[in-house]
């Protein structure tokens, strides 16, 4: 029986790291080998650094060192106005960008009572569930490239240019957009959006037959996802693990119908679930789940109401550009707005979504200043990777690649 001793592990040039940790005795023998997997290793996706203690090709220890990408966004955050702060919440997940602008809006939304159009709500349902679909497919192109099969990547990006072009035309912007804004949207979107959207949808459904077609039967992807990082329910829960990764385990969990948020309780879908458990299970969610999302679009698409898409509380929302020409109370309030900010009541709230990785809350306090006075958020990529520990031990090294994959993590959204 071996017993546990503290020892150092060696960075890349052989130093030592300065931090201690419990490796088993015949590391200190020199029976197992003490590794270094990244941070620049492009599996890890990011400058994720893996202590590893090797017995051969077997994980015994499996230690994540994360801090690499540190920026301090959430104190940075509290240091600009709430409106100038939003800026930064898209550089957090930058795979769900829509979708960090709206869970730091609806916190200030919750915070000071301010109102969305019902036509703003809707389009930004359709807007996340496309951003969730887009995220799924890099996380799929670049889970197949990691396994080696390089075409699953290529059709993957080719689905997801079409998305980022419908976010260019509402935004200006690919990536990071911002363009959910407290009280609904920086503006209506254009004519040409709802063609675009509905043109993708009718040739999606056949894209994701394609994928499958590569992948769901294809012997190898097989021999390297099934029975691999097995993760009962009970240790998703005892983990705090969620989205994805928790229905993988069989827990049927979703935000957008346990809390309902932005109008979901109106659409009709479905949670994806399997009992598996493993690589191969949280495949299949995540798949299936794209297909949900078209089914919500959709639903968005065929009811989207005309009407304003910004609040009229001027209190908060600066007022419209066209105001701005012919009113000279408008550009002194758009004036005052940008340059002092809203100053909400005292108070503290939470507010969780379902982000494409789990559930992604932001905690945010006002002490009745223009910026807030604590803003933390709560990001499922650092709650999912702290399992790889326990997914990695007694699997072969060369399965850390396709462990590091199905957590789908972004270190944006783990170091903060």
């Amino acid at each position: 029986m071996t017993t546990m001793q503290e020892f150092e592990f060696p960075l890349m040039d052989g130093t030592l790291d300065g931090m201690t940790h419990l490796v088993s005795e015949r590391a200190i023998e020199g029976d197992t080998v003490l590794l270094n997997m990244g941070p620049q290793h492009p599996s890890t996706h990011g400058v994720l650094r893996l202590l590893l203690e090797l017995d051969g090709e077997t994980v015994i220890t499996c230690i994540p060192d994360v801090g690499f990408l540190h920026t301090g966004v959430e104190k940075n955050m509290e240091a600009k106005t709430y409106i100038k702060a939003e800026v930064m919440s898209d550089r957090l997940d930058y795979l769900n960008n829509l979708g960090n602008n709206l869970v730091y809006c609806l916190a200030i939304e919750k915070l000071t009572g301010l109102d969305v159009p019902v036509r703003a709500q809707a389009i930004r349902v359709i807007l996340v569930e496309l951003q969730r679909i887009s995220s799924h497919l890099v996380w799929l192109g670049t889970h197949a490239l990691d396994l080696a099969a390089m075409s699953v990547f290529l059709y993957c990006f080719r689905e997801r240019e079409i998305i980022l072009d419908i976010f260019e035309m509402v935004s200006g912007q690919r990536m990071m957009t911002t363009y959910i804004r407290p009280g609904g949207l920086w503006r209506d979107v254009p004519d040409e959006f709802e063609q675009a959207v509905r043109q993708f949808l009718e040739a999606f459904p056949e894209r994701i037959d394609q994928y499958e077609s590569l992948l769901t039967k294809n012997p190898l992807f097989l021999q390297r996802t099934k029975g691999l990082g097995v993760m009962t329910q009970e240790d998703a829960l005892r983990w705090g693990v969620t989205g994805p990764m928790l229905r993988a385990s069989g827990l049927a969990h979703d935000l957008r119908i346990a809390q309902p948020y932005s109008g979901y309780e109106q659409y009709d879908f479905d949670i994806p679930t399997h009992t598996d458990g493993d690589t191969y299970a949280r495949y299949v969610v995540r798949m299936e789940e794209m297909r949900q999302s078209i089914k919500i679009v959709q639903q968005a698409l065929d009811k989207l109401p005309y009407g304003p898409v910004r609040s009229n509380n001027r209190k908060y929302v600066p007022p419209p550009r066209s105001e701005l020409s012919t009113s000279m109370e408008a550009v002194i309030h758009h004036f005052k707005l940008w340059t002092e900010g809203f100053t909400p009541p005292k108070g503290s709230v939470y507010v969780g979504v379902e982000s494409p990785r789990g559930e992604l809350g932001v905690y945010l306090e006002s002490d009745g200043g223009p910026k807030p006075y604590r803003i933390h958020w709560r990001t499922p990529s650092f709650m999912n990777l702290q399992t790889l520990p326990m997914l990695a031990k007694g699997n072969l090294v060369a399965d850390l690649v396709a462990l590091i994959g199905t957590a789908d993590i972004v270190l944006g959204d783990v170091d903060r």
